[in-house]
């Protein structure tokens, strides 16, 4: 099975090449305007392509760091470790035309599902891309739960960081209009 290219996000305005064995989670219960939200088939593994408000206050690695501690804030984590933040070198993007900054951050948070106790360790790794000529910070993250790992013996291996970084390299924008009037 080979990985979905040019896979349509956002009605079409953008597209990005999914890992093999994605599921959009719209199909599955509501999903917020502003994301895109896929699931492993197998695995409890996520991604997700957020469009997000352009963080002005914040610049560089301190924007990455803003973005991760408030996934962690939305998310009720009970800790949120950043353990690296890399730039992205921009010739690497599809996006490279639009994009004037990009982070890639790797980090674990601390969090209990709905209804459950127990909290568990996440590994997230994020990509934040910044296109401030849309007042836009793109953010694109990859949940690895524990659960997730060491599932050899499954038909569908478990997604890696190359079909991570994959779906940040590929992204591309086919209608900047859904930034709204420019």
């Amino acid at each position: 099975m080979e990985p979905t290219r040019g896979y349509p996000l956002f009605g079409g305005a953008f597209s990005a090449t999914l890992p093999t064995g994605a599921i959009d989670v719209s199909d599955l219960r509501p999903v917020p305007d502003n994301q895109e939200v896929f699931c492993h088939r197998l695995t409890d593994q996520s991604l997700i392509v957020e469009l997000l408000e352009l963080q002005a206050h914040v610049q560089g690695e301190a924007a990455a760091r803003y973005h991760f501690e408030d996934v962690g804030g939305v998310q009720d984590a009970r800790t949120v470790q950043v353990e690296a933040v890399q730039p992205l070198l921009l010739e690497n993007l599809a996006l490279r035309g639009y994009c004037e900054e990009a982070w890639v951050l790797s980090g674990k948070q601390q969090v209990a599902k709905e209804n459950q106790q127990v909290a568990k360790n996440i590994t997230l790794h994020q990509a934040l891309l910044r296109l401030p000529r849309y007042q836009t910070d793109l953010l694109l993250t990859f949940n690895q739960p524990p659960s997730s790992l060491g599932s050899e013996n499954q038909s569908l291996p478990p997604w890696s960081l190359g079909d991570f970084e994959l779906l940040v390299t590929s992204l591309t924008l086919h209608d900047p209009n859904i930034f709204g009037p420019q």
